[in-house]
């Protein structure tokens, strides 16, 4: 991977706001009253992101191709690598200014994984950095990685296909993301934590001839957007052509670093995972390690295979998280935590006796339900081992979950 990185020392560059002697007029204009892409989002400040225009040429060498897609904090571009005559995927950061230091953490992250010399297998099944620098725009400061196009995300393949991962395909997936998280937690002491879901993990592109179609087809016909001033438009994202001449869909790669931490031991507050991947000790807020990682695969293989999640039924009547509902569901799923979990938080008493056993019965019952029966797609043998695989990751005490290594070797896996 670090051959892939020019020395980080001179790769965050600033800029001012990039030049656009190549921007077009778009073709095709929305309307100024119909939300679209980022401004669909709930918290959307449209300060925040920088303006880019599909012609734009950043720091002098990538040229603007289209839009790829768009998040909460960042908008993500096919680039022309001007240099070395190439296609690149820039993604540019949203200009958080009550939070300067979330939008390096990813950059953080990629610098100290480049200085990971290693032989392990699953460097190679992360998505690299090529290049890192920084815009000026009108609100601030923004962030721009450069890395390897992807073809589309694992989350996006099963909406395009309308069902769940069959069984070879889900244990060659967990197989790369368990060799990933490997790395990660024995060799780099990275963390992966919020961002271990199906909209994180990405497929190759073996079809290099879809890059120049992708250019060629915004040239042709600019995609459709909103013109909200002179300075700002939202274009709607362009999907890549199907792959052709025999080739498929590329293999699952781990992307995004975005909320990964350096080090074993963390103690940041209980918003360091979504609600449906939280592990116990990160609801209680005790100190937190690689562990995390594995309670919330176990919740992404469900959500995979069994095409819905593991822990749907923790949100109130108004769509918040209910922590007692929550708890009630893991004491379902994988048996009453044991005494020494309940010992290492006082948080823990609401919920409950030191023997473990649940006393929160005026905010949650514990509902009658059972791994074996959520699972609704294998029998015999294969749901056993299955099941067996799951819970041997879903245990209260975070050193009792297997590592990804033992997952690796597990016979289920094999």
């Amino acid at each position: 991977m670090a051959s892939h990185l020019r020395a980080f020392k001179n790769a965050l560059r600033r800029r001012s706001l990039s030049s656009r002697p190549f921007s077009k007029i778009p073709n095709g204009e929305l309307p100024l009253g119909t939300p679209i892409e980022e401004e669909t989002l709930l918290h959307y400040e449209p300060g925040q992101y920088y303006p880019v225009h599909i012609g734009d040429v950043f720091i002098a060498r990538y040229r603007v191709a289209g839009k790829l897609g768009y998040g909460a904090y960042s908008t993500s571009w096919l680039c022309h690598d001007i240099f070395a005559s190439k296609y690149v995927a820039i993604k540019v950061s949203t200009s958080l200014r009550k939070f300067p230091t979330a939008t390096h953490r990813k950059l953080r992250v990629y610098e100290h994984l480049a200085k990971v010399n290693s032989p392990h297998p699953g460097q190679s099944l992360l998505r690299e950095l090529h290049d890192a620098f920084e815009l000026d725009g009108p609100a601030g400061r923004h962030q721009c990685l450069v890395q390897q196009p992807m073809h589309m995300t694992v989350l996006e393949m099963m909406r395009l296909n309308s069902e769940p991962f069959n069984l070879p395909l889900l244990k060659m997936t967990l197989r790369r993301i368990l060799s990933a998280l490997d790395f990660l937690h024995t060799e780099a002491q990275v963390i992966h934590t919020v961002d271990l879901k199906t909209d994180n993990l990405m497929l190759s592109l073996d079809d290099d001839t879809m890059l120049a179609n992708f250019a060629k087809a915004e040239e042709e016909e600019t995609s459709l957007c909103k013109k909200i001033d002179e300075s700002r438009t939202i274009y709607k994202s362009r999907r890549f052509r199907p792959p052709v001449g025999g080739k498929g869909y590329g293999l699952p790669v781990l992307c995004d670093f975005g909320e990964a931490r350096i080090g074993l031991k963390h103690e940041t507050g209980p918003f360091v995972q979504p609600h449906i991947y939280r592990a116990p000790e990160v609801i209680f807020e005790m100190p937190w390690g690689s562990a995390v990682d594995i309670w919330n695969l176990a919740g992404l293989i469900w959500d995979l295979f069994e095409g819905q999640h593991l822990f749907r039924d923790i949100f109130d009547a108004k769509g918040g998280h209910d922590p007692f509902k929550h708890l009630a569901l893991i004491v379902a799923l994988a048996g009453p935590p044991p005494s020494e979990f309940v010992k290492r938080s006082e948080t823990t008493e609401q919920c409950f006796d030191p023997n473990g056993n649940w006393i929160a019965n005026e905010d949650a019952t514990v509902p009658c339900v059972s791994l074996e029966s959520l699972e609704k797609r294998l029998v015999g043998q294969e749901k056993g081992l299955f099941i067996q695989f799951i819970r041997s990751m879903l245990k209260w005490l975070p050193e009792e979950r297997r590592t990804a290594k033992q997952l690796l070797e597990d016979p289920w896996l094999l």
